[in-house]
C-alpha cells in the first residue's frame, strides 16, 4: 500500500457491490483501485467543466424561460 493513501469506510448499495466485486475480480483489480479510479475521472470531468466555464465566463447570459419562448415562437416546441 502507498504511504500517501488514507483509509475510508464507504456504503454501498448491496447490488452495487456485488457488480463492484465481480469487475474488480473480472479485471484483477482491487475495489479500491476501481473506486479510486471512478473518483479521479470524476474529478477530471469537473476539472474540464471548469474550464469551459471560465473559457465561456464573458458570453452573454440568456435565462431557460427566454430560450423556451424562442423555441415557442419559432415552432420547435
Amino acid at each position: 500500500m502507498k504511504t500517501d493513501t488514507k483509509r475510508t469506510t464507504i456504503y454501498l448499495d448491496g447490488s452495487l457491490h456485488r457488480a463492484l466485486r465481480i469487475k474488480a475480480a473480472e479485471t484483477d483489480h482491487s475495489i479500491s483501485d476501481l473506486i479510486g479510479e471512478a473518483i479521479r475521472l470524476s474529478l477530471a470531468e469537473d476539472e474540464i467543466d471548469l474550464a469551459a466555464l471560465k473559457k465561456r465566463r464573458r458570453e452573454p447570459s440568456i435565462a431557460f424561460e427566454d430560450v423556451l419562448k424562442e423555441l415557442r415562437k419559432n415552432g420547435k416546441i
